[in-house]
């Protein structure tokens, strides 16, 4: 199978610095691309084997789950830190532009739109996104053989930390219908049930279906880049920012997550603790 892999970086310091990209210290963000850019390298890349003891020779591994990937890091002007990766240059491709920062997102579906019908999977990731499970597209591909390519099924975004009250908090969790009903209509399907491994699974359409991320099939990338809104920079749904990563896959599928009860299912690390440092403050704190 082949993958390729959009990434929106951007780091420009502000006195304001409301987001990562825009604070003052550079590593925290450097991190977070050298460890999604690693992992998923490592995850999905076919340099994976398996030692062999008494024939002291590194055997293939994971090959049925290994996949051509390629990795391009769209940027706009010299607000990147690529120059300070400490990473060999042949793991991802930039491509430079001039866009607005909040609005790098569309200019990774630009990117995705020139390489219709080379790729089985077109997927987009703003920068600060990590991917851990290596069965991540299998469970994707289940989904859509099951339930069809207008369903998209999206991650579960979380944050982890051994000091704070909860020590892992999903963060994308549901906004008041009125925020999204312009753009969906929920109450079509609002859950799918299957079974895994004997065990059952709930998907309940998305009252907030940002992630910071997509993954389409070749199918659903085709369908996407074929709508008259494909790339029509439409900001209205929350912000800019979230309005590039999420407003055109929002009109085009029914996107959903799976329910709370099984959140893990399929899931994605947002770096650092920003949201889940709010509970016990902004955010209150239901205890089991």
């Amino acid at each position: 199978m082949r993958i390729i892999f959009t990434i929106a970086h951007f780091f420009k310091p502000s006195g304001e610095g409301r987001h990562a990209s825009q604070r003052k210290d550079p590593q925290p963000r450097l991190q977070a691309l050298t460890t999604s850019l690693t992992t998923l390298h490592q995850l999905f890349g076919k340099s994976q084997s398996i030692i062999n003891i008494a024939q002291r020779l590194a055997l293939p591994a994971n090959q049925p789950q290994s996949h051509e990937i390629d990795i391009v890091i769209c940027t706009t002007k010299d607000n990147h830190l690529l120059n300070q990766l400490a990473l060999p240059s042949h793991l991802y491709r930039h491509h430079s532009s001039n866009a607005e920062p909040m609005l790098l997102a569309f200019e990774c579906q630009a990117v995705l739109q020139s390489c219709l019908g080379q790729y089985d999977y077109y997927c987009f990731l703003e920068d600060d996104l990590i991917i851990h499970d290596p069965w991540f597209f299998i469970k994707l591909d289940w989904f859509t053989q099951q339930t069809g390519d207008l369903n998209l099924l999206q991650p579960n975004r979380y944050e982890v930390s051994s000091h704070a009250l909860v020590h892992k908090a999903y963060v994308d969790g549901d906004l008041a219908l009125r925020v999204t009903a312009p753009f969906q209509n929920v109450q079509q399907q609002q859950e799918l049930n299957g079974a895994i491994m004997n065990a059952r699974i709930t998907f309940r359409r998305a009252l907030n279906p940002h992630a910071g991320c997509y993954f389409l099939n070749a199918n659903q990338m085709a369908q996407w880049a074929s709508q008259a809104y494909f790339l029509d920079r439409d900001v209205s749904f929350v912000g800019p920012l979230e309005s590039a990563a999420t407003l055109g896959i929002m009109k085009t599928f029914q996107i959903y997550k799976t329910s709370p009860e099984q959140a893990s299912f399929l899931e994605i690390q947002h770096f650092g603790t920003g949201f889940l440092g709010l509970i016990g403050g902004q955010v209150g704190l239901v205890e089991r």
